[in-house]
């Protein structure tokens, strides 16, 4: 597997490198909802235009990493939970560029497999994605909460795994949510992160349009025994971050 990108989702790719040749993992780009520029996105244009060029010279098959967040589904209407089938709503310009990407991708002509990710958890992260800046925030004593905000955070190592497995089966020319499944309002992850730091911050709370789930039947149906080993289910969020945090330093 080639990788493109040097950043978190790219770090977290590095034990597949030596697995199927016969991939291009695109792992690179704008990495965040907020705040990025239209430099920022022209960037990754550039970068994927390349990258589907050399798939199509080489016939190797391009993993895009796309997005399963409100931002690119919408806020619920009368689906409550996001599948891949559509429609989907883009709420925000990273939602659109998401998905203008995964049309570049599947117009192409390559061979693919777009992968819309929820949040994915693990060492190396930077400090603007979601759990680090949260957990900055409770160790300075003050946290931002949106309510009505929900998030389906995914182990890193519990990600790559299942692409592993995705890759093995041979999928491809599919879009395919890579999520636990359970979507967890935001101020659950907040009493968890203080419970397992032992602080309580101060919380400056906004309300915000309720945020749905993701379906997972897609990916539970091409991997029935992989999803299971995986443990998803409601507690699934709190494991999660433990492990970020163990891996950081010690739990008081």
């Amino acid at each position: 597997m080639d990788i493109v990108g040097r950043g978190f989702l790219a770090h977290s790719l590095r034990p597949l490198a030596d697995r199927h040749p016969h991939v291009v993992a695109f792992a690179a780009g704008v990495s965040r909802g907020d705040g990025a520029a239209d430099a920022d996105f022209a960037r990754e244009s550039g970068l994927l235009y390349d990258t589907v060029r050399d798939c199509l010279r080489t016939g190797r098959l391009l993993l895009y990493f796309s997005t399963s967040s409100a931002g690119l589904y919408g806020y619920g209407g009368t689906r409550q939970t996001a599948d891949e089938d559509g429609p989907v709503r883009p709420a925000s310009p990273y939602g659109r560029h998401k998905l203008a990407m995964e049309e570049v991708v599947r117009g192409s002509g390559a061979d693919h497999l777009v992968l819309r990710l929820s949040y994915p958890v693990g060492r190396a992260q930077r400090p603007h994605q979601f759990l680090p800046s949260l957990v900055g925030q409770v160790r300075r004593g003050r946290v931002r909460i949106h309510r009505g905000a929900r998030r389906d955070l995914i182990g890193a190592a519990d990600a790559m795994a299942l692409i592993d497995a995705l890759l093995r089966l041979g999928a491809s020319r599919q879009t395919v949510n890579l999520a636990s499944g359970w979507a967890i309002p935001v101020e659950d992850i907040v009493d968890h992160v203080e419970r397992r730091l032992g602080t309580v911050a101060e919380r400056e709370v906004t309300d915000v349009r309720p945020e749905g789930s993701v379906s997972t039947a897609r990916l539970r149906r091409l991997l029935p025994s992989a999803t299971r080993e995986r443990g998803f289910g409601p507690d699934y969020y709190q494991r999660v971050i433990d492990a970020y945090l163990t891996d950081r330093e010690p739990l008081p």
